[in-house]
């Protein structure tokens, strides 16, 4: 039933990896196993590594990551800026997004070394044709200052409350029907 949806509204699954995940050596085939039993195309499927996890099972993560990214698969950087080697470990992994740390979101509007940051990371996504995402965006003030700095995407509480996928799959429908 799911596949059905995502592919009738191009909607698209991300998925978070634990670090527990990256490290056991049968995780590669058991997922692509999971989404072949699914029906949901590749493309569909985008997976977040935090930056910890992937630096700490580094050869695992790589592997893990250019398999699935070969595939179809899209992935991201979660928590990025976070690490103290972000920059020297970022031209390792084959990656289409940077989600920015939240720490730095929190306050961006307030705080200098935060907006640096954000800055700096997403200069160095921008080089790399990467994507930046911008956690914990709260508030319309912090939205727009990221949008100033050139962040790609947002996401927090500002645009909406977690919900479980039954509810966010009906209402794609919902949505698609009274716009149709």
């Amino acid at each position: 039933a799911y596949a059905g949806i995502v592919q009738k509204h191009g909607a698209r699954f991300s998925i978070n990896l634990s670090g527990q995940s990256l490290g056991d050596d049968d995780i590669l085939e058991f997922v692509r196993e999971e989404i072949e039993a699914s029906g949901v195309a590749m493309k569909s499927i985008g997976f977040e590594v935090t930056e910890s996890a992937a630096v700490s099972n580094f050869a695992k993560a790589q592997h893990f990551i250019s398999q699935l990214h070969s595939q179809g698969c899209s992935f991201s950087l979660d928590d990025f800026g976070a690490g103290l080697s972000s920059f020297a470990y970022l031209k390792n992994f084959t990656v289409d997004t940077l989600k920015i740390d939240g720490s730095f979101i929190r306050d961006i509007t307030e705080n200098q070394i935060s907006e640096s940051m954000v800055v700096a990371i997403t200069q160095v996504a921008r080089v790399m044709g990467l994507e930046t995402v911008a956690e914990y965006v709260e508030n319309e003030d912090s939205r727009a200052h990221l949008t100033k700095l050139g962040v790609n995407y947002a996401q927090g509480y500002l645009f909406g409350q977690p919900r479980p996928l039954d509810e966010v799959l009906a209402s794609l429908d919902t949505v698609a029907e009274s716009t149709g």
